[in-house]
């Protein structure tokens, strides 16, 4: 299963950016390199899996929340680049993988199916009271 596709990404960079950022051959075709894109894809999913794995069941069903999309689209967008990227994908990959972090540790929570939140054991406030040594037998001629 993969958070995003290759339409997504048109959609998002735009066709001449994809075909400019895969068509890396010589001599150039014009065209999408899809192996380069699918390439791009799978490492996506494999970094949001490594994220998600603990706390959710994969692969997820009943579709990918829109967030998932969202974050694999700015991932992938910056696996594409053979080089530095500009600033904006930069950012948008340093954002994507620090809400991954916040989903792991559950700050952010996806409503998907299959939650396994990650417990201490205990699931409450626990209170353990000592003995008492002041009792009305032991303060017997004092009360």
């Amino acid at each position: 299963m993969s958070y995003a596709t290759l339409e997504q990404l048109i959609e998002k960079l735009g066709e001449p950016t994809l075909v400019q950022l895969t068509d890396r051959d010589q001599p150039a075709t014009g065209a999408i390199v899809v192996g380069r894109v699918d390439r791009a894809l799978a490492d996506t999913d494999a970094v949001i899996d490594g994220y998600l794995a603990g706390r959710y069941r994969l692969p997820i069903e009943g579709g990918v929340p829109d967030l998932l999309v969202d974050l694999a689209l700015a991932i992938a967008s910056y696996k594409l680049h053979p080089f530095t990227p500009d600033g904006k994908i930069k950012d948008d990959y340093g954002d994507a993988i620090a809400a991954l972090g916040k989903i792991a540790t559950g700050t952010i929570r996806l409503q998907i199916a299959g939650l396994e939140p990650t417990s201490s054991g205990s699931s409450g406030v626990q209170a353990i009271d000592r003995e008492r040594p002041l009792t009305p037998e032991s303060m017997r001629g004092f009360i």
